[in-house]
């Protein structure tokens, strides 16, 4: 694994989210329930900025332009854009396939380390 040191620890309590850059990736950081999440700070279907995105509950985000809601482990869509039949259909062109890109993560002395390499 090729590990970059994104930021300390302590920057990033738990129910915080920050955007770092990481070779060259914007990635968000979200420590959720404990656990620190890296995924791609843009959606793959409508380029919206993830950081601007609902958290929810059970570790997922939802994209803030178009709704569908990603998990945070896998980047999987988990729910579909939830617009009307009419809307969903003009949108129905961008694959439900792409997944939000997420990065391994360790804690290590005190710091956030990313592997952009490792993408899942």
């Amino acid at each position: 694994m090729n590990w970059t040191n994104a930021m300390s620890e302590s920057d990033l309590p738990d129910g915080s989210r920050r955007v770092v850059t990481v070779a060259g990736e914007e990635v968000l950081l979200i420590n959720h329930a404990g656990k620190i999440h890296a995924v791609g700070n843009r959606c793959p279907h409508m380029q919206a900025r993830m950081e601007k995105g609902e958290l929810i509950e059970d570790g997922r985000i939802v994209c803030p332009r178009h709704h569908s809601v990603f998990d945070l482990e896998t980047g999987a869509v988990k729910e579909w854009v939830p617009w009307p039949p009419v809307v969903g259909r003009a949108l129905g062109a961008i694959s439900q396939e792409n997944a939000l890109p997420t990065y391994p993560t360790k804690i290590e002395d005190g710091k956030i380390w990313v592997d952009i390499e490792g993408s899942r």
